[in-house]
C-alpha cells in the first residue's frame, strides 16, 4: 500500500448520497475518483482492481452568512490552539459509511493549510491510503476560488480562520469532534517552508515525489503573485514608483536609512538625449550629492560569474577610496561622491542569472517594470538602489564584516538591444547630464579592476587639469597559476598586450595623445567631452557611430517618403544630419573610441591631453578560440585602420587647438611616425614574404647548406609553394566563409604558417652561426683585437643586416621589460608569439581587409510586425463549445468569380517592360561589396608589385659579398639585398623609437 498525499478538487464527480445526508445539500457537493480502490477487507487477499473506482467525498464549500442574515446556529467554541494549520477531522455519516464502503475506514487524517498567498489562495491536503497501480497519477493541486475554501463531507462545520464568520447557514450544528491524531513534521528536505509562509505538501513514504524544474516551480510561484490595481500618480507625466525592498535584505543591512529600505523605479519612455528635459531626476540629485566619479558598465549577456567579477571589482575600488582617510576629498562617506551605473543592453538578452544576482543585491524587483506609460513605450527600465552587499565571482555574498561600504547604483535595462555605443548615450547624455559628474569610467562587464585603479586613474584628473582622458593596464587573464599560458593563442595575445603597455602606450603618453583608450578600462573627463554651442565636439562625433547600421538604404528609403528613422528623438536632431553613410565611415567607427580620443585632442581652443597610468589596471578574459580571436581582430584591425586614416587626413585641426608649439610639434612627430607605420602595415603581407624568402634561400647555397645533397633547396622551394598555397587558401576563406564555418580550414593554415616560421627561425639561427664563423677566416681577424674583429663582422653583410638588426629588435624588448621591472612575458609568451607572427600577418590581415563590407555588429535583426493581411482575434465561445475568431472576408460570393475573370484577363494582355530598380538597401550592400573588392584587389596589387621588383634577382644568399663594381651598378641582386637590410633595420629603428618614448615615460614618472 502507499500512502498519498491529495488536494480535494470540487467541480469534478457528482455526490449520490443513498440516504440523502446533510452533505448533498452543500452548495458544491462534488466528489473526486483518486484511483482504483479494494475495500480494506479484502486487501489481503485480492488484487488490486484495474477498473475499480474510488471515490472519496468532498470538501464541500462553505460560504459565509449575508449581512442581513440571523445566523441559525451559534459559532462553534473557538480552538485552544494558538495554530490554525490544523483543522479536526470530520466523522462520515452512516450513508457514506454505506454507499462507499471502506472509505471512512481509510480516512486516517485531514487537515488544513492556509498558505496565505498575496491572492489568497487555499489549499486542502487529505492524506489518503489507497491501493493503485504504479502507473497511477501522481499528487495534484487545484486551488479553489478566493472566495470559497471547502470542509470535509459529511457534518463538517468548521472553518480554520473565524469559523463562526464563515459557517454556512445550513449546516447543522454538529458535536465536536475527537481532537485528530498528531500531525508529523514536514521534513527538512520539503522545497517550500512552512516558516516561511508556503505551502509544503506531505511527502509519500513509499517513493519520494518528484520535485518539478527550477523553472517549473518559478512559473507556478510566479501565478501566487498578487495582481492588484493601484492608481499611481505620475510625476511629471513619467512613472516613478519607490518600492521597498525584502526584509530580509533589510534586517541583514547595517544602515537603515531610507535609501536603504527603498529601491525606485522609472519608466523611461524618452531618447537618451532627452532624458533632462522630459523631467527625469535620479536619487543622488534629488539628495543633493555632488557626483565625482561615475562609473558605468556595459553589458549584452554576459553570465553571472563575469558580472561579479566586475562589480565586485567596482566595490572594492570603492571601499579603497573610503579607507583614505588623509585624502582631502576622499574619507568614509567617499561612497555619496560615486555613481555605479549597470546598462544592460537589451532586456530579453540580458542573463536571468545577473537580475537573480542584482535582486540579490536589491537593486532590481521582478513585477514592476512595464512595457507602455501613458500611450508611450518604455525605452529603458531604470532601477535605483543603496546597496550595502557584493557578489563576488565565486557567488559568496560579502558585507560590511569584508569591508564592502555602500555603493549607489543605477541599473538601466534598455528595452530594445541597440549596440554598446548606444549604452554609452544613455551613460553620458542621460544620466551625465544630470548628475554632472567630474570623471567618468568606462568598464566592459567581465573586465575586472585592480583593488586601487579606479583611484589611480582619478588621480591622474586630480594632479594635470589639462588631462582630458587617462587608461590603464589590460592584462590578460591567465587563471590559476598561469595555466591559461598553455593555450599558444592566450600566451600570444598575452605578450602582445604587454609590449604594447611596456613601448607603445608609455611611448604615446610622453607625445600627450593615445592612439586609442580602451574602451574596456578607460576614463575620461565629462567636461572635456561636452559639445559647443552648435552642438559639435567629441561626443557628437563620437555617437555618430550608432547609426553607422541605420544610416544606408533604410534611412534613404524612409526619407524620399517622407519618414525619419527611429522613434521621435526631440533634441538629438544633429545625429541625423552626419551619419556615415558611406562604408569608410562604417568601418571606422568600428573602433569609435579611436575616434573619440583625437576628436578629444583636437578640440578647437582648448589644450586636452592623454595619459597612461601604469599604476591601474585591468584583467579580461582574451579569446582562446581561434575563430572567437578572428573574428574580434577583424572589427578592430578595420576601424584602427580606418580610425588611423581619419586621423592622419584631419591632422592639420591640432593648428587649431590652444596647445603649446612645443606640444604641437611632438604631435607633428608623432603623427608621422603614425604615417610610417600605417605604410608599413599595409606592406606588411608583402614584407614578411620576403623576409621568408631571403632567409630561406640562403639556407640553399651549398656553402650553407646546413642538410648537404642539395635539401636546403628541396625544402625552400617546398615551402615557397606551401606559402602559396596557404595564401590562397586563406583569402577564398576569408572571402566567403565565417571563421566558425571554416573552422579547421583556418586552423590547418595557421599550424602550416606555424612550420613555415619554426624553419624561418632556424634559418635565421643558422645563418648569423655561419657568418660568424665566415668572418672569422676573413684575413686580418686577429684573437686579441677586440675593435677589429668588430669591424670584420660589421662588414658582412649577413651580420651587418640580419644579426644586428634582430639582436637590436629583440634586445630592446628584453631590455625594456627589465626596465618596467615585467620580464616574464619574454620567458612564458615569446616563443609562441614569434611562431603565430605569420598568423598576424597571413590571416588575421586577410580575414580583415576581405570583409570590409561587413560593419554589423551582429547584434540587430527584424522584429517588426506586418499586419497587411489583417489580423484574426479569438473569442472565447460558451462553455463545451468551440472558440472562435473574427475575421474580415468578402460579403458578396460573386467577388471570387470576378477576381478569376480579371486575371484571366490580365494574363493576356502582356505588361510594358519595365526597368527595375535595386532597392536602396541592395544598392548599399553591392556598394560596400565593391568597395571592398576595389580596396583587395589594391592592396593585393600593391604587395605583389614590390615581391615582383625585389625577387626578380638571381638572388643566392645573403651572405655573398658583392663586388666593388656590382653595389655600384642598381643590379636585381643589390635591389634585394638593399631592400632586405632596409626592412629590418626599418623594424629596429620603430621599435628604438618607442623604446626611447618608454624611457622618457619612466624617468617623468620618478621626477613626478
Amino acid at each position: 500500500m502507499n500512502q498519498e498525499s491529495r488536494l480535494v478538487s470540487p467541480k469534478v464527480f457528482p455526490l449520490i448520497c443513498p440516504e440523502d445526508c446533510e452533505a448533498a445539500r452543500y452548495s458544491a457537493p462534488n466528489l473526486r475518483r483518486i484511483g482504483p480502490y479494494t475495500p480494506s477487507s479484502k486487501r489481503a487477499s485480492a488484487a488490486p482492481s484495474q477498473s475499480a473506482i474510488h471515490y472519496l467525498p468532498p470538501l464541500p464549500t462553505l460560504h459565509p452568512p449575508e449581512r442581513n442574515q440571523t445566523q441559525q446556529h451559534p459559532p462553534p467554541p473557538p480552538s485552544s490552539s494558538s495554530s490554525h494549520r490544523q483543522q479536526q477531522p470530520a466523522t462520515l455519516c452512516q450513508s457514506c459509511r454505506t454507499s462507499f464502503a471502506g472509505v471512512s475506514q481509510d480516512l486516517e487524517q485531514a487537515y488544513l493549510h492556509y498558505h496565505p498567498t498575496p491572492s489568497s489562495l487555499h489549499i486542502y491536503p487529505v492524506t489518503t491510503t489507497t491501493m493503485h497501480s504504479p502507473s497511477s497519477t501522481l499528487s495534484h493541486y487545484h486551488h479553489p476560488p478566493p472566495e470559497q475554501s471547502s470542509s470535509l463531507c459529511c457534518g463538517s462545520s468548521s472553518h480554520p480562520y473565524h469559523a463562526h464568520a464563515h459557517a454556512h447557514a445550513h449546516a447543522p450544528l454538529l458535536p465536536p469532534p475527537p481532537p485528530p491524531p498528531p500531525v508529523p513534521p514536514l521534513p527538512s528536505s520539503s522545497f517550500h517552508s512552512c516558516q516561511a509562509n508556503v505551502f509544503s505538501p506531505p511527502v509519500m513514504h513509499s517513493q519520494p515525489r518528484r520535485v518539478a524544474s527550477l523553472a517549473a516551480r518559478a512559473e507556478e510561484e510566479e501565478s501566487y503573485r498578487t495582481i492588484k490595481k493601484k492608481k499611481i500618480a505620475l510625476v511629471r507625466g513619467n512613472l516613478i514608483l519607490d518600492c521597498p525592498v525584502p526584509a530580509r535584505l533589510l534586517e541583514t543591512s547595517a544602515r537603515k536609512d531610507k535609501e536603504f529600505c527603498q529601491m525606485r523605479y522609472s519608466a523611461v519612455t524618452c531618447d537618451p538625449d532627452d532624458f533632462a528635459s522630459s523631467g527625469y531626476t535620479l536619487r543622488p540629485q534629488l539628495m543633493a550629492r555632488q557626483t565625482e566619479l561615475f562609473i558605468v558598465m556595459t553589458m549584452y549577456n554576459e553570465d553571472e560569474v563575469l558580472f561579479c567579477r566586475t562589480m565586485h571589482g567596482v566595490m572594492k575600488n570603492i571601499a579603497h577610496l573610503c579607507s583614505r582617510s588623509r585624502s582631502a576629498l576622499w574619507d568614509t562617506d567617499g561612497w555619496k561622491k560615486v555613481v555605479v551605473c549597470i546598462v544592460a543592453d537589451g532586456r530579453k538578452k540580458c542573463d536571468p542569472r545577473v537580475l537573480e544576482v542584482l535582486t540579490a543585491m536589491g537593486v532590481y524587483q521582478k513585477g514592476i517594470a512595464k512595457n507602455v506609460v501613458n500611450n508611450k513605450p518604455v525605452k529603458a527600465h531604470l532601477y535605483e538602489y543603496t546597496t550595502q552587499l557584493s557578489i563576488d565571482s565565486d557567488l559568496q555574498i560579502k558585507g560590511p564584516e569584508r569591508g564592502i561600504v555602500p555603493v549607489q547604483i543605477l541599473f538601466c535595462l534598455k528595452e530594445q538591444n541597440a549596440k554598446k555605443i548606444n549604452s554609452h548615450r544613455w551613460f553620458f547624455n542621460a544620466f551625465g547630464q544630470v548628475l554632472q559628474p567630474n570623471i567618468c569610467v568606462l568598464l566592459d562587464v567581465g573586465t575586472r579592476p585592480g583593488n586601487s585603479s579606479i583611484y589611480q586613474l582619478w588621480k591622474a584628473f586630480d594632479t594635470n587639469k589639462n588631462v582630458g582622458g587617462a587608461c590603464g593596464e589590460i592584462c590578460v587573464m591567465k587563471g590559476t597559476a598561469c595555466v591559461g599560458l598553455l593555450n599558444p593563442l592566450v600566451a600570444a595575445q598575452n605578450f602582445e598586450y604587454k609590449m604594447s603597455n611596456i613601448l607603445d602606450k608609455p611611448f604615446e603618453s610622453v607625445f600627450g595623445y593615445i592612439s586609442v583608450l580602451p574602451g574596456a578600462f578607460s576614463a575620461y573627463r565629462y567636461a572635456a567631452l561636452q559639445n559647443d554651442s552648435h552642438g559639435q565636439g567629441p561626443l557628437q562625433k563620437y555617437f555618430l557611430g550608432e547609426y553607422q547600421e541605420e544610416g544606408g538604404g533604410e534611412e534613404e528609403e524612409e526619407e524620399e517618403q517622407g519618414g525619419r528613422i527611429g522613434n521621435s528623438r526631440k533634441g538629438s536632431h544633429h545625429h541625423h544630419h552626419h551619419r556615415p553613410t558611406d562604408i569608410f565611415g562604417a568601418n571606422m567607427y568600428l573602433a569609435e573610441d579611436r575616434i573619440l580620443c583625437f576628436e578629444l585632442l583636437a578640440k578647437k581652443h582648448q589644450r586636452w591631453v592623454l595619459r597612461y597610468v601604469q599604476a591601474a589596471f585591468g584583467e579580461t578574459d582574451c579569446p582562446d578560440q581561434l575563430p572567437e580571436f578572428i573574428s574580434q581582430r577583424r572589427r578592430w584591425l578595420n576601424g584602427s585602420f580606418f580610425a588611423a586614416v581619419y586621423s592622419l587626413w584631419h591632422f592639420p585641426r591640432i593648428w587649431s587647438t590652444d596647445h603649446c608649439a612645443g606640444r604641437k610639434l611632438a604631435l607633428s612627430l608623432e603623427f608621422l611616425f603614425n604615417f610610417f607605420n600605417l605604410i608599413l602595415s599595409w606592406f606588411g603581407m608583402a614584407n614578411f614574404y620576403l623576409t621568408f624568402y631571403f632567409v630561406t634561400q640562403s639556407l640553399a647555397d651549398p656553402e650553407v647548406d646546413p642538410f648537404g645533397d642539395g635539401w636546403g633547396n628541396r625544402i625552400f622551394q617546398t615551402l615557397r609553394y606551401l606559402y602559396m598555397f596557404l595564401f590562397i587558401v586563406t583569402f577564398i576563406c576569408s572571402l566567403g566563409n565565417r571563421p566558425q564555418g571554416s573552422k579547421w580550414m583556418f586552423i590547418i593554415a595557421v599550424l602550416a604558417y606555424v612550420v613555415i616560421m619554426g624553419y624561418t627561425t632556424f634559418a635565421g639561427i643558422w645563418l648569423s652561426y655561419k657568418s660568424i664563423l665566415k668572418a672569422s677566416q676573413v684575413a686580418g681577424w686577429a684573437e686579441d683585437d677586440l675593435l677589429g674583429q668588430v669591424k670584420i663582422l660589421l662588414a658582412q653583410p649577413g651580420i651587418r643586416d640580419m644579426i644586428l638588426s634582430m639582436l637590436s629588435t629583440y634586445g630592446l624588448y628584453i631590455l625594456s621589460s627589465l626596465l618596467y621591472l615585467d620580464p616574464w612575458h619574454m620567458l612564458t609568451s615569446f616563443c609562441q608569439y614569434l611562431l603565430l607572427l605569420p598568423t598576424y600577418v597571413n590571416v588575421l590581415n586577410v580575414y580583415a581587409f576581405c570583409n570590409t563590407h561587413d560593419v554589423s555588429w551582429g547584434t540587430k535583426g527584424d522584429n517588426s510586425l506586418e499586419i497587411d493581411l489583417g489580423v484574426a482575434n479569438k473569442t472565447r465561445g460558451p462553455e463545451g463549445g468551440m472558440d472562435t475568431v473574427e475575421v474580415e472576408l468578402a460579403d458578396e460570393s460573386g467577388w471570387i468569380d470576378r477576381d478569376y475573370d480579371e486575371a484571366i484577363e490580365k494574363l493576356k494582355t502582356r505588361p510594358d517592360v519595365v526597368k527595375q530598380s535595386r532597392p536602396l538597401k541592395t544598392k548599399q550592400e553591392d556598394y560596400y561589396k565593391g568597395f571592398r573588392t576595389r580596396l583587395v584587389l589594391i592592396w593585393i596589387g600593391s604587395n605583389a608589385l614590390l615581391v615582383l621588383f625585389v625577387t626578380s634577382s638571381n638572388f643566392r644568399a645573403l651572405l655573398q659579398q658583392q663586388q666593388q663594381q656590382q653595389r655600384t651598378t642598381s643590379t636585381p641582386e643589390t635591389i634585394g639585398v638593399a631592400y632586405t637590410g632596409f626592412l629590418l633595420w626599418t623594424v629596429t629603428a620603430t621599435v628604438a623609437f618607442r623604446f626611447f618614448g618608454s624611457v622618457v615615460f619612466c624617468l617623468l614618472k620618478c621626477i613626478r
